[in-house]
């Protein structure tokens, strides 16, 4: 079962979506936009966690810890650089 995320700012789980297919993709997977979400599966396989569609129940948190940790570390650094770069910017201003 899949854990559905709640954002702080209603309405901007497509934009999220779509910011991790960016993200996963610049990071050099093949995902699909209307799924990026399946990311996770290409990542395990990489790490050599056994990730599969549905119950995941015998995986070590550690294990899908590797697996969440490489996305969502992908995702917060590419965050503080677009953060870092609007500072920059703010500054020419």
């Amino acid at each position: 079962m899949s854990r559905r995320r709640k954002y702080a700012v209603p309405g901007v789980e497509r934009g999220m979506q779509q910011f991790k297919a960016e993200v996963m993709r610049n990071e050099g997977y093949n995902v699909n936009p209307d799924r990026p979400d399946d990311v996770k599966y290409e990542v395990a396989k990489e790490l050599g966690v056994p990730l599969e569609p549905g119950d995941n129940g015998d995986l070590s948190t550690g294990s899908a810890g590797k697996v969440g940790g490489r996305i969502g570390g992908s995702m917060v650094r590419e965050m503080i650089r677009l953060a870092q770069q609007e500072l920059v910017d703010r500054k020419k201003e």
